[in-house]
C-alpha cells in the first residue's frame, strides 16, 4: 500500500485534517498516512511548494501527495493529478507544482474530471482523497481525468539574472520555524552565474561577502568562550535544501529573534547578489 502524505494550510485546531484521514481509512483501512505540514501560511502557494519540494524526495517512490492549499475549484483554479519523479501529486492547478517541476518534467498530467460524480464543498476531502485512494489501489490517472500537457507556473519562484550576468536577484520565499529567511536562489544558480567571482549579497540594509558552510562557522572556537561570536549574529548560508538563507546564529523567535524579525527579511522581500 502506497504512502499518502498530506500538506495543507488547515492547521490542527479544526476538524479538517481528522476528517480527511478518517475518509482515507474508510476507503483504505490499511492506508499509511504521513503529515508533511498543516501549518502552511493560509493560501501561500510559494511556501507550500518549498516545503513539499524538500520533503517528497525522502519518501519511497510511488508515494501519493495530497496538497490542500488554495484548493477551491473555480474556472481559474482547476484540479490536477500528475506523476513526477515516480511520485504522484494531487493538487489545484495554481502554480504549486512549479518549483517541483522546474528541473524534472512530469511524466503525465491530467485535469481531474470526476467532480460531476462527487457532490462537494470540501474538495480535498471529497475529490483529492478519492483520487489518492484510486491511485493507491493501482488505478491509472486516465480514469480520473483528461490528459493535459501544461500547468500554471509561478514566475516568482525563479530568480532573475541580469543580461550582463553581474546581478542575481531573488526573493524570500519562506520563513522557517527559527525565523531564518530563505530565498529562491539555489546554490546551483549561484555557482552557474557567479563562476567563482567575488560577490556581495544585499538583503534589506545588510550586506554579506561570505557564505558559510554551516551555522557555527562564524564562531572562532579557538577563543575563550566569553570572547566568541555570540548568539544573534547574522550570516548567509546555503541551507540543507541548497537555497540561500539569511540566518541568525542560534536564533529563537521567542528570545534572540530571527532574520525575519531582527533583519526585517520577510516573505517576498528582495535579495540581490552583485558579482565583481
Amino acid at each position: 500500500m502506497s504512502i499518502i502524505t498530506l500538506t495543507t494550510d488547515f492547521g490542527i485546531k479544526d476538524h479538517f485534517v481528522g476528517a480527511i484521514k478518517g475518509t482515507i481509512y474508510n476507503e483504505l483501512p490499511d492506508a499509511r498516512i504521513v503529515d508533511i505540514s498543516h501549518d502552511i501560511s493560509p493560501f501561500n502557494i510559494t511556501e507550500t511548494a518549498y516545503i513539499l519540494k524538500n520533503a517528497y524526495k525522502s519518501f519511497p517512490t510511488g508515494s501519493i501527495h495530497i496538497i490542500g492549499v488554495d484548493s477551491e475549484l473555480n474556472d481559474e483554479n482547476k484540479h490536477i493529478a500528475l506523476k513526477l519523479d515516480n511520485h504522484y501529486f494531487i493538487c489545484p492547478n495554481n502554480g504549486v507544482i512549479s518549483l517541483l517541476a522546474n528541473e524534472i518534467k512530469p511524466e503525465k498530467i491530467v485535469e481531474i474530471n470526476i467532480h460531476d460524480r462527487v457532490e462537494t464543498s470540501f474538495p480535498v476531502l471529497d475529490v483529492f482523497v478519492k483520487v489518492a485512494c484510486h491511485i493507491a489501489r493501482g488505478g491509472t490517472l486516465e480514469v480520473i481525468g483528461k490528459a493535459i500537457t501544461t500547468f500554471k507556473k509561478i514566475v516568482e519562484l525563479q530568480p532573475k539574472i541580469s543580461d550582463d550576468l553581474k546581478t542575481l536577484t531573488g526573493n524570500i520565499i519562506y520563513v522557517d520555524n527559527y525565523g531564518n529567511s530563505i530565498s529562491n536562489i539555489t546554490k546551483k544558480v549561484f555557482q552557474e552565474v557567479g563562476k567563482g567571482r567575488s560577490f556581495e549579497i544585499n538583503a534589506s540594509k545588510y550586506h554579506f561577502t561570505k557564505i558559510q558552510n554551516k551555522y557555527s562557522d562564524i564562531v572562532d572556537f579557538t577563543l575563550p568562550i566569553d570572547q566568541r561570536q555570540k548568539d544573534g549574529s547574522k550570516l548567509a548560508i546555503f541551507n540543507s535544501a541548497n537555497y540561500l538563507e539569511i540566518a541568525i546564529y542560534r536564533s529563537n523567535l521567542k528570545n534572540v529573534g530571527g532574520a525575519s524579525t531582527l533583519l526585517g527579511l520577510n516573505y517576498r522581500d528582495t535579495i540581490t547578489i552583485k558579482f565583481s
